[in-house]
């Protein structure tokens, strides 16, 4: 089997021997060295990932967010007895694309397990996961951190069902349960601990996110709940090799605070060394405050055998060949990486720009379309960098639900470029587009916006702004070109910016 180390903990992310020693260690021999010396910080995340499928992970029940509580339910869901789970093929694949994404291996051989647990969004008192054998293995990704390549370890990425959601009462006096997520399929990805600072974490999650989003095997909506990531942290002195006491942390609800409480959490342990309480840090479950910045404990953190994990007699193992493994590989999108670098490469474009355009999938795809409708890329990436996500940000709507179409962008650049409109002039018509989704062009002739290039009308306007601007005058003609602009806005203001820029300029210099 390909990549799969059976006698890895998933759950625990750091080699059993090093744990072992820290537990049976010299805590004192380790309490000496923190005080003279500087920490190492350890960081793995684990990545729950929501695939977009239409139906649950191993039942029909409509896998969407927002509808009512316990509407998306059925016997299986609800774990009544005799109700079997049937698996979504769907989410196999989605799991196979997304290893091969990652650069993770595929197992030839991989099953699900039982994970036993009690809490009250767990109806039937245990999760379908998978333990020793994943459905993808080792894999690795790539990124920049602080200007540096930095590859970031995968350890495993397994298939799951979510559990339910607890909606605790306002009034404190209990918790109801909704259902609906009970079943959802998740893709967890658990990463090496090789982090070793908050912003490696940021960049981590953020990879991952653009990876799983260009694929499009989910929307990675952190406050949706599909994309949820777990952290976990401990400290060590520089040059010790064994691990210090991990630390798992919860509720992190966006990338920003993926990062605030690792630093947080950070300096907890950190201060807690230097002060000799360092046996104070123990293998726990914290929870992260946004309103404080703090992490609180929450409780004890289980070991894989208090899960007691058993194969599910339910459900068969999942098998490829290789020739299955190729079939999907084919499929794989683009990467990012590989866009941003043709985008720099065959359109001329900074690596900024590219950066931007190639940032989500579809903003990239936006792009092509423009170009491949007639506009030039540089002229493409500014009105997409400067005006169209601006008015997106302002309007919070999506891009997806944007009135102004590929071709109506490269319509607008069109315009400009043939100078039937001036820049300012397709300034001002823009908002109006991106209200109405009306064409350019019809706007311009509805508002007789028509740029004029009529020498003798550009004349007359030139010599009034240059009437209404004699200090200007006089200081282009002491050398101070830059006094140009103030005629221009003036004739700019006269012709209600229909004037041809260029060509009131020379007849400027030619008046002067």
């Amino acid at each position: 089997m390909s990549g799969i180390n059976p006698n890895r903990n998933h759950h625990t992310l750091f080699p059993r021997q090093d744990r072992d020693k820290i537990q049976r260690g010299n805590k004192s021999e380790i309490k000496n060295q923190m005080a003279t010396s500087e920490f190492e910080t350890i960081i793995g995340l684990e990545v729950h990932v929501q695939l977009k499928t239409n139906t649950k992970i191993f039942c029909s029940c409509r896998n969407r967010f927002g509808d009512p509580p316990n509407t998306n339910v059925c016997p299986v869901c609800l774990g009544l007895p005799g109700a079997l789970p049937v698996l979504n093929k769907q989410v196999v694949d989605y799991a196979v694309l997304t290893g091969l994404m990652l650069n993770c291996e595929v197992a030839h051989f991989s099953k699900f397990d039982r994970k036993n647990y009690f809490y009250p969004d767990l109806p039937k008192a245990y999760q379908i996961s998978q333990f020793d054998l994943p459905i993808c293995g080792l894999g690795q990704i790539e990124a920049d951190v602080n200007g540096k390549r930095k590859i970031f370890g995968i350890t495993r990425a397994h298939l799951e069902e979510d559990a339910g959601k607890l909606i605790h009462d306002d009034d404190g006096e209990g918790s109801l349960v909704d259902l609906n997520r009970t079943g959802t399929p998740l893709l967890e990805i658990v990463s090496e601990p090789d982090m070793h600072s908050p912003e490696e974490a940021y960049v981590y999650l953020t990879t991952i996110r653009q990876l799983i989003s260009y694929l499009g095997v989910s929307d990675c909506n952190m406050e949706e709940g599909s994309l949820r990531c777990d952290a976990n942290v401990s400290i060590r002195p520089f040059g010790q090799k064994e691990l210090g006491t991990k630390v798992e942390v919860k509720n992190l609800n966006s990338f920003k605070n993926v990062q605030k409480a690792l630093e947080y959490e950070i300096k907890r342990q950190t201060a807690l060394c230097l002060s000799g309480r360092g046996d104070e840090i123990v293998q726990e479950t914290r929870l992260f405050n946004v309103d404080s910045g703090k992490t609180n404990s929450m409780c004890s953190k289980e070991m894989a055998h208090d899960y007691r994990y058993f194969p599910d007699p339910d459900l068969v193992p999942m098998t490829f060949t290789d020739e299955e493994i190729e079939s999907f590989r084919i499929q794989l999108p683009e990467r990012p990486e590989d866009k941003k670098l043709r985008f720099i490469n065959s359109f001329e474009l900074s690596e900024y720009d590219a950066a931007v355009l190639t940032a989500e999938k579809n903003i990239a795809d936006y792009f092509e379309k423009v170009i491949n409708n007639g506009a030039s890329p540089k002229s493409a990436v500014n009105w997409i960098s400067n005006n169209l996500l601006s008015e997106l940000n302002q309007s919070n709507i999506t891009l997806e639900e944007c009135k102004i179409t590929p071709e109506l962008l490269a319509e607008l650049i069109s315009l400009i470029e043939k100078k039937v409109i001036s820049g300012n002039i397709a300034k001002k018509i823009f908002p109006e587009m991106f209200e109405t989704g009306d064409s350019p062009a019809k706007i311009v002739e509805e508002k007789g916006l028509v740029q004029v290039t009529d020498s003798s009308e550009i004349d007359a306007w030139v010599d009034q702004a240059i009437n209404e601007n004699p200090d200007a005058v006089d200081s282009i003609k002491n050398g101070a070109e830059k006094a140009i602009g103030r005629i221009v806005g003036t004739v700019m203001k006269l012709s209600r910016g229909k004037a041809n820029p260029a060509l009131v300029q020379q007849k400027i210099k030619e008046k002067i």
